[in-house]
């Protein structure tokens, strides 16, 4: 992952433009976007956009289009055609696009219930976005400002559950532990499972809490290492049924700690800093995604590496399994997601390409019946992995509006 440098940390809110772009002519886009940003923060009520005000027309993120100079399309386009991803390496991307996955777009798959602004996640690293999480259809984990905050669909309000700008002190000691107390950590990425929450830091910290229960159970600095921080957390069952915290880090360097004591059980090293690491659903493998073009298969056991991927044509930051263990999904910078087959590895099965930038984020509903892939600005897209992979997307944050909360459900099959 790319280092990241600022002593004096500020959140990204409210600003999809969070990745690095270089200069150029953008008068027409910026007017669009000044009028539009004026217009809309002087006009937009605080309330929620319900299902039967987006039937009658009102757009679902309460924009009022009907009074500005332009329409969404328009916007759109604008939009697309100024934004530029970010890339670690550059070169080109013809072959891939000849690679991709043709689809049948504009299926419908979920309905859209409401949309709130206030919900407001923050994002402050402009490569890492495992910072929201959802245990069922009506809870949802994440990050505002120094808060790890939970919301409820149900109630339509949320709860603090952990502050991390005042001191953490762990409330469990465990001989063999690394405990230790923390202080003002910035989140950088998190993982909700159950009753159970883990969270890096920004300084190598990693945090891990019973949500059940009062304070932290367990907190530390993984490594002094100047370029420490945590990319990505885990938390799963190993096949004894044991639960296991895991942590990827910037220093080339996977942890794994039993979840009962925090005890290390398990450290592997590879020759690039870790991104993403997932765990296959038998609890046999490891994927691991980092700054190379090649991710790997690993042994969840030895760390001894089973497999390499070849075929991205950047660095790798998101990962995740269908249910049935048979295919994996890899998310990369070079703006596709490739899916593939552990029976065969020699080469992907599919590539799917994003609309405009990276693929920051993928992940299986939990029957595996559709993929969800997640650039870092505007598009959310959702492929139905039982046709033949027809798609849906999603335009999220079209106005610029910021990270606010949709809530969708699933369309009657």
């Amino acid at each position: 992952m790319e280092r990241f440098q600022n002593d004096d940390l500020q959140y990204v809110v409210n600003d999809f433009d969070v990745e690095p772009e270089p200069p150029r002519d953008t008068a027409e886009f910026d007017s669009i976007y000044s009028d539009f940003e004026d217009d809309f923060e002087s006009s937009k009520p605080k309330t929620d956009t319900s299902a039967e005000e987006a039937r009658n027309g009102k757009d679902i993120q309460g924009i009022p289009w009907e009074r500005l100079n332009f329409t969404r399309d328009k916007y759109r386009r604008a939009r697309v055609r100024q934004y530029r991803n970010y890339e670690n390496l550059f070169g080109s991307r013809e072959e891939m696009e000849k690679e991709c996955l043709k689809i049948e777009k504009g299926k419908s798959f979920y309905d859209f219930r409401f949309n709130t602004r206030l919900v407001k996640s923050t994002i402050v690293h402009f490569q890492l976005r495992n910072l929201l999480w959802a245990t069922s259809k009506h809870d949802v984990y994440l990050m505002e400002n120094y808060s790890v905050m939970h919301w409820s669909s149900l109630l339509r309000r949320g709860k603090e559950v952990l502050n991390v700008a005042k001191p953490i002190v762990p409330s469990l000691k465990h001989p063999g532990s690394l405990s230790q107390q923390l202080s003002r950590v910035q989140i950088s990425t998190m993982a909700v499972k159950e009753n159970f929450m883990v969270a890096g830091g920004f300084q190598g910290e990693l945090i891990c809490k019973y949500l059940n229960q009062p304070g932290v159970a367990f907190c530390t600095k993984l490594t002094t290492d100047d370029n420490a921080i945590t990319n990505a957390v885990d938390v799963y069952c190993n096949p004894s049924g044991a639960v296991r915290v895991m942590a990827a880090n910037n220093d080339a360097q996977i942890r794994i700690f039993d979840a009962e004591t925090f005890a290390i059980v398990n450290r592997y090293s590879f020759d690039w800093s870790v991104n993403n690491a997932s765990v296959s659903p038998d609890r046999k493998l490891l994927a691991v995604l980092g700054d190379s073009v090649e991710s790997l298969i690993v042994d969840a056991q030895s760390g001894k590496v089973a497999s390499r991927l070849k075929g991205h044509l950047d660095y790798s930051f998101a990962s995740d399994w269908h249910p049935d263990g048979h295919i994996l999904a890899t998310g990369n910078q070079d703006t596709s997601c490739r899916l593939w087959d552990i029976r065969n590895l020699s080469k992907s099965l599919a590539v799917l390409k994003g609309q405009m930038g990276a693929i920051r984020g993928v992940k299986f509903t939990s029957d595996g019946r559709f993929l969800a892939m997640a650039e870092p600005a505007d598009f959310v897209h959702v492929f139905d992995t039982k046709s033949g992979c027809s798609y849906w997307r999603i335009g999220i944050g079209a106005s610029g509006s910021g990270y606010e909360v949709e809530v969708h459900i699933p369309r009657a099959t």
